[in-house]
This record gives structure tokens, sequence and C-alpha cells, in this order.
């Protein structure tokens, strides 16, 4: 977990999602994260988080079972729940729903 595969800033996550990736820790679930690992690319991970913390001058960083490292700014979803990068995958996806189209309104 040395090496970075991000390329960007670390942006700070709320409490709220900082604590349901606690909760889902405690609980010892196994699910599904949905996140983006590079910009515009979603990927999906399947696993039971073993480790929440941080990462020196990285973030902060889940670790599942299955040796995957996810920064948690990059969380879309996490075993069902809204991740902090939720708002920012959703914008993307009705950016087409706010332009014209070349037309004027």
């Amino acid at each position: 977990m040395n090496e970075s595969k991000y390329s960007d800033t670390y942006t700070p996550v709320s409490y709220d999602h900082r604590e349901t990736i606690q909760e889902q820790m405690d609980l010892g679930k196994s699910g599904k994260v949905f996140f983006m690992n590079k910009p515009r690319v979603v990927e999906s991970a399947e696993g039971k988080i073993t480790w929440f913390g941080e990462i020196p001058g990285q973030g902060l960083f889940i670790k599942l079972d299955n040796g995957l490292d996810i920064r948690i700014d990059k969380i879309i979803t996490i075993f069902g729940k809204p991740g902090a990068a939720y708002d920012e995958y959703e914008a993307y996806g009705n950016v087409c729903l706010d332009c014209t189209g070349g037309y004027d309104l």
C-alpha cells in the first residue's frame, strides 16, 4: 500500500460515510463495493472489509479480504449504501440532461 494508484489528491470524506464503512466492517459481512479507480471508470469488488485507516500522504483506505485497497473518496456504493463518490457519479451520469444540445431554449 505504499505507492498510490490514484493520480488525483484525496478529497476529505464526511463522517457519515466513514461511519457507514466502520459499521460494515464491525458487522463482518461480505458485500460488493462499486468505486472509481480512474476518472469515469467504474469498477467493482466483492469481499469483507478487513482494515479501515489512513495511509499518510494518500488518504483513508479500506482493504478487502481479497487484498484490494480502495481509497474511500472513490467509493460510489458500499454494500448497497451510497459512498462518498455517489454524487459525483450521479452528476456525471446526468450531464446530458443539463445541456441543450446546441439549441437555444
